[in-house]
């Protein structure tokens, strides 16, 4: 079936976002269609918005509408503690816990050569900058427990141990929940690594 071509261009340009197909992408755009024109118009208002007013920290690199972001301005916040992490969307997680009050640095990705991605692509000139200016004392590597989360967190803690710095890694194991015969056997390695006394 051949559609008009605006109806096209909505499912092509639906299509390009990661885990939508051609199929997703078309009953998203009928979706769409079928919308109040205010909610649609709601929803491109807050796409060009996002857009639009949403940049980086110039601190620690997560999105933000206000510079420096909310969480470098707190001063309730410990400057001592530094948590790395790969994306915005791990502040987020980390913020859900209400435990950690320390301060983040988000690298905009993990080191993949499979991928083209080096050291030089991530925000880790920034990290050093930063922390030569204001030396903290721990930094916390909260990358993902990936290959390339690990190669990142590896790399950093060969660059930052020689500094002086206490560089910390956030412990891996089984989920809550999670049963032991499911579980593969890297899992269960860093379970076993990070007991601790009951």
């Amino acid at each position: 079936m051949i559609y008009p071509e605006p109806i096209q261009d909505l499912i092509s340009q639906l299509a390009k976002l990661p885990g939508v197909g051609p199929k997703t992408a078309q009953r998203l755009a009928f979706f769409l269609l079928n919308m109040p024109q205010g909610e649609a118009e709601l929803l491109a208002t807050a796409i060009v918005n996002a857009r639009t007013k949403i940049r980086y920290c110039s601190v620690c690199f997560n999105f933000t509408d206000t510079d420096p972001c909310a969480i470098c301005r707190n001063s309730a916040r410990d400057n001592r503690i530094i948590m790395v992490v790969e994306q915005p969307k791990d502040v987020v997680a980390m913020e859900k816990t209400r435990e950690f009050k320390g301060r983040y640095h988000v690298l905009h990705g993990a080191i993949s050569p499979m991928e083209g991605i080096g050291p030089d692509d991530l925000r880790i000139k920034e990290l050093l900058m930063r922390i030569q200016a204001t030396p903290p004392q721990e930094i916390v590597l909260a990358t993902s427990s990936s290959l390339e989360g690990e190669a990142t967190a590896l790399y950093l803690g060969r660059l930052l141990k020689p500094m002086g710095f206490k560089v910390t890694r956030i412990a891996r194991g089984l989920p809550m929940g999670g049963d032991l015969d499911y579980t593969d056997e890297v899992t269960l390695l860093k379970a076993l690594e990070g007991r601790q006394e009951v």
